[in-house]
């Protein structure tokens, strides 16, 4: 089974080796089995479905919120040799009839549909398709606690009564235990198997700016953006006013760049994510509507304007950077204005205590002293040890102490209240309040109540916040809040693992500055390539816009950067060895090869 997977892998992807996971999941679809897929953005999630599509006799029917990646996902299909389409909202009703008619004639191998179009289509010619498989991409969509709800999936699991013996798999990038739990039963799967894939985005650098004021802002983000030549970058705000400000700044100082938020007629939106899609405009400035959906490998940076509302936003919007696996960077700039405005929108909604909470935390990351990467992914309870060395934090470390003492008495005030306890409450019980609440829940008889008096709250909470973001400890959102140890916490509780955390320092008020970023040169996509190498891979690039212009479709789904980047480093100089490059298979050698080649040869 292994060989034909990486048969059919590089015959028709041009792959030479699956990524981590990949073959599992993609085993475990072919066996029949629900799965749920949890990996991170350019973790290659596609490939798990698309994959076992061509192997399946029937249809897969995908299921995608988005109409840009459905029309991404087919393109780059398309230009694979594999029969795929979609069915959305911008076909006509003509179009749409043309398609089904295929379909129910076995014509596709994959079909994507929007949620809105197949719940329209639950008793009508849906019902009559054949399908091997049923694949539900962004399925954190369907969770009341996640930052992207679509009612919509609450409707899926009904596709149970047409297709109940065929595997379905749920695919996202986004997603916490309390999320995770609701894509299983929401989605009606049956028992699935479940593999979570590293968080990890090493390639991102994580930069983190505090409490600077806009005059001292705008000349330093044109700088950054300069620095950056033509690459492709997005820059998000907390409010449509801010873009077309940012916008116009940018643009009056020479940056060609495009704003893009709701207010804009679809057609505009459409026109600019289009102009970003074909490296027509290199900068977008936008409201976090822009970028769903958009599988551009090339952003190279993001910055954002304003804190983000909560975690999950802000890790997948940072994850449209540096998908081609190249070095990318994400910049985040935030003041206290911005962290009032998003609490007063949050207490606005029904989720109040959830959204200020998330909130919190994310502005806890903001404002810490850890690695950010390690805060990032103990958010999705994965916990690693060792520091990142790629974030502002790292590249300028804080002071930092021993904290296991400090971290067992928390932990062990957490597992004597037997994980009952919020933040608020622990740190209460960890200085010996003499509170209502802790007498009347009885907490004073244990023998964690006061072990930790000598400390002030405001430094407990320094701490504690320390072991939740290294990941000791995690917040269960859908259980009031209630702090959980995890098997790191339990290692240090138990085992006496070691932590160090950064030192507390009273502060008469309360300070959001952030470590400084150095002086860092940012990483330009070739730097490290020789005068001939880089004149080599523009003529290549060149090419590849030339192509893409012709067929009209976006440059990288011609080939990606890494793609022409191997093609400078190998110098391939026949058929079978340029069949070798990461991203040639079959068809594109077939349609491509000739040409690339001979540009290759001219270089000698």
């Amino acid at each position: 089974m292994e060989q034909k997977l990486l048969t059919q892998l590089k015959h028709t992807f041009g792959y030479a080796s699956f990524r981590p996971q990949q073959q599992e999941i993609i085993e475990s679809v072919l066996d029949g089995k629900d799965t749920i897929v949890l990996m991170p953005t350019g973790g290659g999630k596609s490939i798990c479905f698309q994959l076992p599509a061509l192997l399946f006799p029937d249809t897969t029917l995908v299921i995608s919120p988005l109409i840009s990646l459905m029309k991404d996902q087919v393109e780059s299909l398309r230009t694979n040799g594999v029969a795929a389409t979609y069915i959305n909202s911008s076909q006509s009703m003509d179009e749409q009839n043309h398609i089904i008619q295929l379909a129910l004639e076995g014509k596709w191998k994959l079909l994507y549909i929007a949620p809105e179009t197949l719940v329209n289509s639950l008793n009508g010619w849906i019902s009559r398709l054949k399908v091997s498989c049923v694949a539900i991409d962004e399925a954190h969509c369907v969770s009341m606690w996640g930052h992207d709800f679509r009612p919509e999936y609450t409707q899926l699991a009904d596709l149970r009564n047409y297709w109940g013996d065929i595997p379905f798999a749920a695919l996202t990038a986004t997603a916490d235990k309390a999320t995770r739990k609701e894509i299983e039963t929401k989605l009606g799967l049956n028992n699935p198997n479940m593999f979570l894939t590293s968080f990890d985005r090493p390639n991102i650098r994580l930069i983190v700016k505090g409490n600077k004021p806009k005059k001292n802002k705008q000349p330093e983000i044109l700088h950054y953006i300069r620095s950056k030549q033509n690459e492709s970058g997005i820059m998000y705000c907390l409010s449509r006013k801010e873009t077309e400000e940012w916008s116009s700044f940018l643009n009056d100082n020479g940056i060609h760049c495009a704003h893009y938020h709701a207010g804009l007629s679809s057609e505009e939106r459409s026109r600019i994510q289009e102009d970003f899609i074909f490296d027509r405009i290199p900068v977008i400035v936008a409201t976090i509507a822009f970028g769903m959906g958009i599988d551009k490998p090339n952003v190279r940076w993001v910055i954002h304007n304003n804190l983000p509302k909560n975690v999950e936003g802000y890790y997948q919007e940072i994850g449209r950077a540096g998908r081609d696996g190249l070095p990318a960077e994400a910049l985040l700039y935030y003041n206290m204005r911005d962290v009032k405005l998003l609490a007063d929108f949050a207490r606005e909604s029904n989720q109040r205590e959830v959204l200020i909470q998330k909130l919190n935390r994310m502005l806890e990351y903001a404002e810490s002293p850890t690695c950010r990467r390690k805060i990032l992914l103990s958010y999705f309870s994965e916990v690693v040890e060792e520091d990142c060395g790629n974030c502002d934090v790292c590249l300028n470390p804080p002071e930092f102490v021993d904290g296991t003492t400090l971290a067992q008495m928390a932990l062990s005030g957490i597992k004597r209240s037997r994980e009952q306890l919020n933040l608020n409450v622990l740190i209460q019980l960890l200085r010996g309040s003499k509170s209502f609440e802790i007498y009347d829940r009885k907490l004073q008889e244990l023998k964690t109540y006061g072990v930790g008096k000598d400390w002030s709250a405001d430094a407990w909470q320094h701490f504690i916040t320390q072991f939740i973001n290294i990941g000791l400890i995690e917040i269960a959102y859908d259980e009031h809040f209630r702090l959980k140890i995890t098997s790191f916490g339990e290692r240090v509780l138990f085992h006496k693992a070691k932590v160090n955390i950064a030192a507390f320092v009273k502060k008469t008020k309360k300070s959001t500055a952030s470590p400084s970023t150095g002086k860092t040169k940012p990483k330009v996509l070739h730097a490290n390539l020789s005068e001939q190498e880089s004149q080599l891979f523009e003529q290549l690039r060149a090419l590849r816009t030339e192509i893409a212009t012709k067929e009209n479709v976006p440059a990288y789904i011609v080939f990606s950067d890494v793609s022409l980047l191997e093609m400078v480093a190998i110098r391939p100089k026949s058929a079978t060895k340029f069949l070798e490059i990461t991203g040639v298979g079959a068809k594109k050698l077939e349609q491509y090869g000739d040409q690339f080649l001979e540009v290759i040869k001219k270089n000698g």
